[in-house]
């Protein structure tokens, strides 16, 4: 499952940090009795914070700067959680639906956004375990490097972009690019892939909520019709048509085709 995933990397980073920050104090530990020990003490490095040089030219850094690395690119999690998974073309219907049915405060935008989230654990359930089979999972056992696990991590997610990224979308961005030359999609580098998933995302979006929106504004004219044919002209057509578009809503059992419909635009 998802929630496994994210467990396992809040464990293996508190994990990481309590093993560094023991290992720090050790040593300063050691210096201070070092300093005691002599009269003019080395000036002391800082050996959490390294950076070796292998043979083959690349390099690998310290448990302590990859916490760093890693503890800085948890604040950009939002955006990327918004911008390389399916959380806006759900989100987008949710809210799209919401104001079809006429309904400003119910559901809450905190049950919308949560709803969304757990909806986006589910669809991208199989990147979550690819990444982790592939990336984490071997980092974990010290088998590959951080570099070598950060770019295994990002082909599962790279994959499911491309699948939902429109061709055209994807020569717009080129195209704006200038100087950018791929020569298949699998070439596409996450500058250019990243805004054309994000295009795509909000055309599909927008292109469901249309069809949500076409039954509901059936019923709002049917409603205006009626009221103005009955010359009540003060009463408010929205105040009416509401509650038929909340039973044509459940009796269609809306929640569950809407759900259904996004998980299959993503192929689930």
């Amino acid at each position: 499952m998802n929630l496994k995933v994210v467990l396992r990397s809040a464990l293996l980073i508190l994990f990481l940090l309590l093993a560094s920050t023991s290992g720090f104090a050790q040593e300063q530990t050691e210096l201070s009795q070092s300093v005691a020990d002599n009269a003019l003490p080395a000036i002391p490095g800082l050996p959490a914070f390294t950076v070796t040089t292998n043979a083959d030219g690349s390099e690998e850094y310290s448990v302590t700067l990859q916490i760093l690395a890693l503890m800085t690119m948890l604040t950009f999690l939002p955006a990327l959680l918004m911008m390389v998974t399916s959380f806006t073309r759900i989100i987008i219907v949710f809210a799209i639906l919401r104001q079809a049915l006429g309904l400003q405060q119910s559901p809450s935008n905190q049950i919308l956004i949560g709803l969304s989230l757990f909806l986006t654990l589910f669809i991208m359930k199989p990147v979550f375990d690819q990444s982790y089979t592939n990336a984490l999972e071997p980092y974990m056992n010290n088998a590959i490097p951080a570099q070598q696990a950060l770019a295994e991590a990002a082909k599962p997610f790279h994959e499911f972009m491309l699948a939902q990224t429109r061709e055209s979308d994807i020569a717009l961005f080129v195209g704006i690019a200038g100087n950018v030359e791929i020569e298949t999609p699998q070439d596409t580098p996450f500058s250019i892939l990243v805004p054309a998933f994000v295009t795509s995302e909000l055309k599909t979006a927008f292109q469901i909520g249309f069809i949500i929106f076409i039954p509901f504004l059936v019923i709002d004219m049917v409603v205006a019709s009626v009221l103005m044919a009955m010359g009540m002209m003060m009463l408010s057509p929205l105040i009416v048509s509401l509650p038929f578009k909340i039973m044509l809503f459940v009796l269609v059992d809306g929640w569950a085709m809407i759900i259904g419909t996004l998980a299959a635009s993503f192929g689930v």
